[in-house]
């Protein structure tokens, strides 16, 4: 039973589960931004490049023979998978950013500052006094 303990107390770290929290936000995140590669942003850079559909952009290196496949080099769905990650990296760049700033306003936050030193204030009544002889 110790090592299913030990094990729970790991999982159960807060860094652990931020961290799959992470994960699982961050493949949503990817779906949602492959889409918005995918069905947004290539289309309209398809036809600004005339008509191109870069996931069908391949070179034919060997033919089809004898009912066996064609080998092609599917140059076009690396392309897709580039500009995929720039935006992806992108993306997360903007929101950790946003977040960051966030994070700085909320630390700098006015409040009020802290009352001084008991010293301090004797210190300040005594010199007042002295002012007033």
């Amino acid at each position: 039973m110790g090592i299913l303990k030990e094990f729970k107390t790991f999982a159960m770290r807060g860094n652990v589960v931020d961290m799959a929290v992470g994960i699982i936000i961050g493949a949503a995140f990817g779906k949602i931004v492959s889409s918005l590669v995918a069905d947004v942003i290539m289309p309209p850079i398809g036809v600004v490049l005339g008509g191109v559909d870069f996931s069908n952009l391949a070179i034919t290196i060997k033919g089809a023979v004898d009912g066996a496949a064609a080998v092609t080099l599917n140059y076009g769905k690396f392309i897709q998978t580039v500009v995929d990650f720039v935006i992806v990296a992108f993306s997360i760049f903007m929101v950790i950013k946003a977040m960051n700033a966030f994070k700085k306003k909320e630390i700098e936050a006015p409040s009020e500052p802290p009352p001084p030193p008991r010293e301090e204030v004797l210190l300040t009544e005594i010199r007042d006094l002295l002012k007033q002889k």
